[in-house]
C-alpha cells in the first residue's frame, strides 16, 4: 500500500467520525417525508441522520462552517477575496453563508444557475461561462436587467459585438470581463495584444461597460505536491497578469481580475494584481483533492474538512470480504478517485454499477451487516450534487435543515 493512501485514511480516520451500526428497524424518512417537516429549509423535528431514507447527501455544519472561515482567514491575510463557484454546491443555502461570511459573490458556469441563484436571493454573479447563442444571450441580458450585480464573460470580438446589440436591444448596460486563456486552450482569448484589443472594443461598444478580467486556470488546481502546483499556477497565468497592467496603461477599467480555485486558494495571491479567488470545492472536500497535498502535508490536503457525504445502506452481506450497499454510480458517480468510507480504515469502495455500490474488505476496522448504514466521503463533489434534489444539514448527526439544490440540471 502506498504511504499517501495509508497518510489520507489516517487523516480521514481522525477527521470524521466512524460509522455506527444502526438497526434495520428504525424508520427512514424519504425525501418527500423530510421536505414536509421542513420550514424555509430548517426541521422543526428532532431527526437523526441515520433515520434517513437512502442514498442520502448530507453535509456536516461544523466542517461546512469551519471551511468557510479558513477560506475567508486566508484571502483576507493575504489582500485578496473569495468569489466562490456556485457550480459546485448549486444550492441557494450555501451561496447565502458565502456571501454571509465575506465573499464579494459567486459565480456561476451557465446562465440557468445564474438565474436560479438570483430567484432565490443571490444578486452578486460573475458567470464564468461565454454566452454565444442568441437565446443564451437574451437570457442572459433579461437577467442583467432585473439584476445589476450580474456580470458576463467574453472572448471574442464577435461575441463582444453580439452582446452590445443585445444589451442596446432592451436599453440596459451590462457589465463584461474579458475571458483570457491560462493556457489550456478551453476557453478565454489569447493574453496579450488579442485580449487588449477584445478589452478596448468592449470598453468603446454602446450597451457595455468593461469592468475587468478573469483568467482561471483549471489545470492546476489539482497538480500533486504544493511546491509543483505553485510553480505551475504563477506560470500560467503571469500573461494574463501582464495583460492587466497592459489595461491599465491603456486606460481601461481592471477592477476585477479572478481566477485561481481550491487547489490554489494560498497560492493565487502571488499573482499581483488579483483581485478574488473562485474557490468551489473547498466547502465539501472529495477524494480527488484529498490526494493533491497541501502547503504543509504533502500527503494529504487537509487545509479543509470533508463535509459532503453519501449516506448510505447495506442490501446485501452473505458474501465473504464484501457487502452491497444502495450508493451505486446513480448516487456517487463514477469519478475517480472513488469514494472513501468515512472514519474507516482497511476498505475499498466501488461505486460502477448503476444501483448498487460494493465495499470490499482488506484489513477492515470493522465490517458490516445488511441494514448497516455507513458515509461516503464523495469522489468528485461537483457531479455528485448535480445527481440530488436536496441535500440535509446535519451538525451531531441531527439534522438541521433540508436544502434545496435549485440549480440541479441547469446546465444551459
Amino acid at each position: 500500500m502506498r504511504k499517501g493512501s495509508v497518510s489520507r485514511r489516517r487523516f480521514l480516520q481522525a477527521a470524521g467520525a466512524a460509522a455506527v451500526w444502526v438497526p434495520s428497524s428504525v424508520k427512514g424518512y424519504t425525501v418527500a417525508e423530510m421536505r414536509s417537516l421542513s420550514a424555509e429549509g430548517e426541521i422543526q423535528e428532532d431527526i437523526s441522520k441515520w433515520e434517513l431514507d437512502t442514498p442520502a447527501l448530507c453535509v456536516d455544519l461544523d466542517a461546512l462552517e469551519a471551511n468557510l472561515q479558513t477560506m475567508q482567514r486566508t484571502v483576507a491575510a493575504n489582500g485578496i477575496a473569495s468569489r466562490p463557484h456556485a457550480k459546485t454546491h448549486k444550492c441557494p443555502a450555501i451561496a447565502r453563508r458565502q456571501l454571509e461570511s465575506g465573499s464579494v459573490g459567486i459565480c456561476t458556469a451557465k446562465v440557468s444557475e445564474a438565474i436560479a441563484m438570483f430567484e432565490h436571493g443571490i444578486d452578486r454573479i460573475l458567470m464564468t461561462t461565454t454566452n454565444v447563442t442568441s437565446v443564451k444571450i437574451e437570457r442572459a441580458m433579461g437577467l442583467r436587467r432585473w439584476c445589476p450585480g450580474f456580470i458576463q464573460a467574453t472572448d471574442t470580438a464577435e461575441n463582444a459585438r453580439d452582446l452590445s446589440e443585445a444589451a442596446q436591444a432592451i436599453g440596459i448596460n451590462a457589465d463584461v470581463v474579458v475571458d483570457v486563456d491560462s493556457g489550456g486552450h478551453r476557453t478565454g482569448i489569447p493574453p496579450g495584444r488579442p485580449a487588449l484589443e477584445l478589452a478596448q472594443l468592449v470598453d468603446r461598444l454602446p450597451g457595455l461597460r468593461l469592468a475587468g478580467l478573469l483568467c482561471y486556470d483549471g489545470g492546476s488546481q489539482h497538480v500533486q505536491g504544493f511546491a509543483e502546483r505553485r510553480a505551475r499556477t504563477l506560470d500560467r497565468v503571469a500573461p494574463a497578469a501582464e495583460t492587466k497592467v497592459e489595461m491599465e496603461r491603456a486606460g481601461l477599467n481592471t477592477e476585477i481580475f479572478s481566477g485561481g480555485g481550491t487547489g490554489t486558494y494560498n497560492i493565487d495571491h502571488e499573482t499581483a494584481g488579483l483581485t478574488d479567488v473562485q474557490v468551489g470545492s473547498y466547502v465539501f472536500m472529495d477524494a480527488q483533492y484529498l490526494a493533491i497535498g497541501g502547503a504543509t502535508d504533502p500527503e494529504v490536503y487537509s487545509d479543509f474538512e470533508p463535509s459532503l457525504t453519501i449516506l448510505t445502506t447495506v442490501l446485501n452481506s452473505q458474501y465473504e470480504g464484501q457487502v452491497t450497499t444502495d450508493a451505486g454510480a446513480k448516487a456517487c458517480t463514477i469519478n475517480q478517485p472513488w469514494p472513501i468510507v468515512k472514519g474507516e480504515t482497511g476498505m475499498t469502495y466501488r461505486s460502477g454499477s448503476d444501483e448498487f455500490g460494493t465495499l470490499r474488505y482488506d484489513d477492515p476496522s470493522r465490517t458490516y451487516r445488511t441494514g448497516d448504514k455507513l458515509e461516503l466521503i464523495v469522489s468528485h463533489c461537483d457531479p455528485v450534487v448535480n445527481l440530488y434534489d436536496q441535500m440535509y444539514a446535519v451538525r451531531n448527526d441531527r439534522v438541521e435543515g433540508v436544502w434545496q439544490i435549485a440549480a440541479r440540471g441547469m446546465s444551459t
